[in-house]
């Protein structure tokens, strides 16, 4: 018997426009300090020597680059906003390397959106070329994925849905305004919560931290990350006004949690 690990890299940290925003002097945009520097949302979950990406972010090649990832073997999507998909072409390196079709995963929505906007890369008719390879999956119920059960949480981004995920003691909650009562009651008993947090001031689309906080506090995880900030968090400043266990996410941030114990393969 040994445990089973399970790994998040925070791959991006950033809102949509990134930070620094282009052609900005705020004080964030012009800081030195690396954790004031975001790419756009996304993250990568590892467990059992596989490598899970957590949306295709405007910077997927910079993030893996900047990571080394060798290998994706699987993409859970959120929803199809341009920040958390439109790297999906820059999958096409990990086929050259791993030789296999790559699955993606997202609601009945999101592939749809994703193989209309994309369809280049899923026309059967013509020669293959040098474009992903990716095979599609739809989700409306928990599934299974490399050993480990994925629950796919429903979430309101403004008047639109947005898939949330659950991993074992883990939940990545990016681009939601609103939790219905079903997926917070799938929500209980977390060890790690990452979660829309875009800035101070109210948004129509997103999560700001006060109400991030008190959506953290009612699932009471041991800890939490902000996620999906904007150019008006400064790290250092707004760090010290955050609650014990309530972190700002990092760019490069990573952190192991235990999936329990499995037994030995044969």
């Amino acid at each position: 018997m040994s445990e089973a690990l399970l790994t998040l890299t925070i791959l991006g940290s950033g809102t949509s426009t990134g930070v620094p925003v282009i052609g900005c002097s705020c004080p964030v945009c012009l800081s030195t300090r690396p954790e004031n520097s975001r790419t756009r949302c996304s993250a990568l979950l590892s467990w059992g020597g596989k490598n899970v990406l957590l949306d295709t972010s405007t910077d997927l090649r910079q993030q893996m680059l900047r990571e080394g990832v060798r290998a994706i073997d699987a993409v859970l999507y959120t929803h199809t906003h341009a920040d958390h998909v439109h790297g999906i072409d820059d999958l096409r390196a990990f086929n050259l390397t791993g030789g296999e079709a790559i699955p993606i995963f997202g609601s009945k929505e999101t592939i749809a959106l994703i193989r209309r906007n994309f369809g280049y890369i899923f026309e059967e008719d013509v020669e293959p070329g040098y474009r992903p390879r990716l095979v599609t999956r739809e989700v409306a119920a928990p599934f299974q994925l490399f050993g480990e059960t994925v629950r796919p949480l429903p979430l309101r981004h403004g008047g639109t849905w947005c898939l949330g995920y659950r991993i074992g003691p883990l939940a990545y909650l990016t681009d939601c305004s609103a939790i219905p009562a079903e997926t917070e009651r799938q929500l209980q008993g977390l060890e790690v919560l990452v979660i829309d947090a875009l800035r101070f001031r109210p948004h129509t689309t997103h999560f700001n931290i006060p109400q991030a906080l008190e959506v953290a506090g009612r699932l009471g995880a041991r800890r939490t990350l902000l996620t999906h900030l904007s150019h008006e968090v400064e790290h250092l400043r707004d760090s010290a006004i955050l609650p014990a266990g309530v972190e700002f996410a990092c760019d490069g941030q990573q952190l192991t949690l235990n999936l329990g114990t499995k037994a030995a393969t044969p």
